[in-house]
């Protein structure tokens, strides 16, 4: 799920209290059992400035969601007794955040997300196209995250509690919406299982 979306909502505790900003993360299988994020953020981003996190930090991952009236279910028709929802995945990353400033820690990290998502383009940019002067003055600029996952947590809200013929109405209409997201979730509400595929 984190692969399939990457941009990651990071909770912080500051000495000005909760701040969160937005970062595409890499996730790495190792340490198990729930691995490690990996990304990065602007030098000027005072977030990191307030070493060390003590307390655990939250990295929020929002896949899609869709609003789902209540004339899509056929109990509406029977009974009348339905209200409207919000259908949506997310999952919840916990864990201990450490800051990096290693060169070629960072590298390794803006290579790995750009390769990730150049892949499959007919001509993929790659961070060496750029001048190595250019490269290395951006690095300059960016500090590593990394969250060790501690707890992982993945919510589905996805017209469950219905019944299979109220689940397929909230797909159907669903199917109707001019939103990609609406249609992703239609094809959830049918097969609302967390591997069920995007």
């Amino acid at each position: 799920f984190i692969e399939a979306h990457p941009l990651g909502a990071l909770v912080v505790p500051t000495s000005r209290g909760l701040e969160a900003t937005h970062v595409p993360f890499m996730v790495h299988a190792e340490p198990a059992p729930y691995g490690t994020l990996r990304g990065h953020i602007a030098r000027a981003n005072s977030l990191w400035r307030d070493q060390p996190f003590e307390d655990e930090i939250l990295v929020i991952f929002k896949g899609p969601d869709s609003y789902v009236s209540p004339s899509w279910y056929p109990t509406k028709r029977v009974t009348g007794e339905v209200v409207p929802t919000w259908n949506y995945a997310v999952a919840h990353a916990y864990g201990r955040l450490t800051i990096e400033t290693d060169p070629a820690w960072l590298r390794e990290v803006v290579e790995g997300l750009t390769d990730r998502q150049e892949a499959g383009r007919q001509e993929p940019w790659r961070v060496d196209d750029a001048p190595p002067a250019f490269v290395d003055r951006m690095l300059r600029a960016i500090v590593g995250i990394e969250l060790r996952i501690t707890r992982l947590i993945g919510s589905w809200k996805l017209s469950q509690n219905r019944s299979e013929a109220d689940r397929n109405g909230v797909a159907e209409g669903l199917r109707a919406e001019p939103s990609a997201d609406a249609r992703r979730i239609a094809d959830l509400v049918q097969d609302p299982r967390p591997d069920a595929p995007e």
